[in-house]
């Protein structure tokens, strides 16, 4: 599966990236080759196997979701670089 030096582009602008007619080629070139792989993943048959996150087993372990007091702020605080009151302050990101 080829893609056009337009879709490229697309794909750059979406990424936020400014690509020189170089790169394009480049880039161009990659990315068909990554689909083309994908494209061949898609023609194995996985009717019977289960979906999974991991490729082994891993036991998630678990514990009880308990609400506990909380008296350790002026502790949690000693590390601020910067605080307000009982509050970090933190710089404004807008």
């Amino acid at each position: 599966m080829g893609l056009s030096p337009e879709q490229v582009k697309k794909i750059a602008q979406l990424a936020r990236l400014e690509l020189g007619p170089a790169e394009i080629e480049k880039y161009k070139n990659q990315l068909s080759a990554i689909l083309d792989f994908v494209e061949k993943l898609n023609e194995l048959d996985v009717a019977g196997i289960e979906p999974t996150a991991h490729a082994i087993s891993v036991p998630t372990p678990l514990r009880q979701d308990e609400a506990r007091p909380f008296s350790g702020r002026d502790e949690a605080l000693q590390g601020a670089t910067d605080r307000e009151g009982p509050f970090f302050r933190v710089p404004k990101v807008l």
